[in-house]
């Protein structure tokens, strides 16, 4: 998607800069059942079994149960591929909450699987709750995220502005770090971020529409499949 997007800004604003919104970097440990949702920072690692300072930091988009029932979650594929394994940024001392098990790189999502008795589920993350998925947002809807590195924003989406058929593109503040942020019309999951073009927090911002997400999950089938957010 993203070889795509550089491609097509090149034409439209002669510079051929996206960022995938992905940080690095380590936190302080807070021993405790971490509380997770769609807007909490995660630390993704390699299959070592222990962080490493270099770790990913990236945004969980959603948190929910599939339809055979088991604890699952969504983030930005750019974030990690199977196997990687999941921490809470708020509580990485409880350690290994979950791991990568699928990434897709062209529509840049990823599902995560998470031990259920390792974390605690919510629908509400700062001033973001998700009590629904639906379709992608039209212009000239407001659409608002939560992010691990920006908070909460908000701005106008301008809807699939090269029709792609999977992207939403919005005047939303989005940093490196974000990358999996959930979008929201209200209390409605509509989409992802994913990258950002050419400046942090000015530049538009692009993201997967979850319609797109899911019909791929529930094409596909396996872990995620019939997916319901908690």
């Amino acid at each position: 998607m993203f070889r795509k997007l550089a491609q097509a800004a090149s034409a439209v604003f002669a510079v051929a800069l996206s960022t995938a919104l992905i940080g690095t970097g380590t936190a302080a440990a807070d021993p405790g059942r971490p509380v997770l949702g769609g807007g909490s920072g995660l630390i993704i690692s390699s299959e070592s079994g222990h962080m490493s300072e270099y770790a990913i930091q990236c945004t969980l988009t959603t948190i929910g149960r599939d339809g055979a029932g088991r604890l699952v979650g969504l983030t930005a594929g750019h974030c990690g591929t199977p196997g990687h394994e999941v921490y809470s940024e708020q509580d990485p001392g409880a350690g290994v909450l979950g791991r990568f098990v699928y990434s897709n790189q062209d529509l840049d999502y990823a599902v995560l699987e998470f031990d259920p008795g390792r974390v605690t589920p919510v629908n509400r993350v700062g001033n973001l709750s998700i009590t629904g998925v639906g379709g992608p947002a039209q212009f000239p809807a407001i659409v608002c995220k939560e992010g691990r590195t920006t908070g909460n924003t908000c701005g106008i989406a301008y809807g699939d502005v090269f029709a792609s058929s999977m992207e939403t593109w919005s005047q939303m503040c989005v940093m490196e770090g974000d990358s999996g942020a959930p979008v929201v019309v209200g209390s409605t999951l509509v989409g992802m971020v994913n990258a950002y073009l050419a400046i942090a927090c000015f530049g538009p911002e692009v993201g997967t529409n979850m319609a797109t997400i899911m019909g791929d999950i529930n094409s596909r089938g396996g872990v995620g499949s019939g997916y319901l957010p908690i």
